[in-house]
């Protein structure tokens, strides 16, 4: 059994870790409230999008169906944090980047990796790290739309042979709830059954380098919101996480008080035992 100074000194140290957690979830509140801001000027970017990407599908309804919306040589990006304490914003996209990869595999589809996010890259390079072919640490934050432009142009770099890039991110409902889901962008073809954009007219010499550019443009868009979603998503995950473990040091704090003050009760008893003890032994 813990001793009284053993107590006290677990007492004074989860209080510490109280104060630490409850600072941490007050910071992640007002870091939620600016990427809440910056979430809605980013929807008009996805807004326009998604007339020629289509809307993002929930990873679990993608399980169900098999991924089969998921093209063969698929280059996948999912978007995770550099750092932790936010519960399971980066665990969550990482088992689903596992599932949809076994999912291709059993289905004879190749897939490759670029994984944003350092939490995502340790984590995955557990399970699919064969498939890693680039990564994104040390992000800096708040996201902006040249930080987007930049890892798009590594993304690019990574390959323009692939039949569409995978964006997987967590998407912001409310600070509460976030959801994992996914988004395919497919090259934009200027010719044959799959060519984009035919309702306009282009002229015949530069539509292909036309639509080269918007499908970069789009990619760079797509990705800013889908890392919007994911900072949103990232704080009010660690503002919950931050709030739980307050509560939990709290509870701790309170059973080890009462430890402490049964281990003390105990002492004194004892001590007033012996002198009771030793007062009638010398009157005897």
């Amino acid at each position: 059994m813990a001793t009284e100074k053993q107590l006290f000194q677990q007492i004074t140290s989860t209080k510490n870790i109280m104060k630490i957690t409850s600072s941490m979830k007050m910071v992640s509140a007002a870091k939620l409230k600016g990427d809440e801001n910056r979430l809605y000027a980013a929807r008009p970017f996805n807004k326009w999008g998604e007339n020629l990407s289509g809307e993002a599908t929930l990873l679990e309804d993608g399980f169900e169906a098999g991924f089969e919306d998921v093209p063969d040589n698929c280059l996948i990006v999912p978007l995770t944090s550099d750092k932790g304490l936010c519960g399971g914003v980066n665990s969550f996209i990482s088992r689903g980047i596992r599932d949809m990869c076994k999912k291709l595999d059993a289905d004879g589809k190749s897939s490759n990796i670029v994984v944003v996010g350092d939490k995502g890259r340790s984590q995955m390079r557990r399970t699919v790290g064969e498939k890693i072919k680039l990564s994104a640490t040390e992000v800096v934050t708040p996201y902006s739309f040249d930080l987007a432009s930049a890892i798009t142009a590594e993304v690019l770099s990574a390959g323009n042979d692939y039949s569409g890039i995978c964006l997987v991110y967590n998407k912001f409902i409310n600070s509460a709830t976030y959801v994992q889901v996914y988004k395919i962008l497919k090259p934009m073809e200027s010719t044959g059954a799959d060519e984009a954009m035919v309702a306009y007219e282009f002229e015949p010499d530069i539509k292909n380098e036309v639509l080269e550019d918007l499908g970069e443009y789009l990619l760079c868009s797509q990705l800013y919101h889908a890392m919007m979603e994911a900072a949103a998503s990232e704080q009010s995950a660690r503002m919950a996480a931050m709030e739980n473990a307050t509560k939990n040091a709290g509870e701790m704090v309170d059973s080890l008080t009462l430890q402490y003050n049964r281990a003390r009760q105990a002492r004194i008893t004892t001590e007033l035992i012996e002198i009771i003890s030793g007062a009638s032994a010398i009157e005897g």
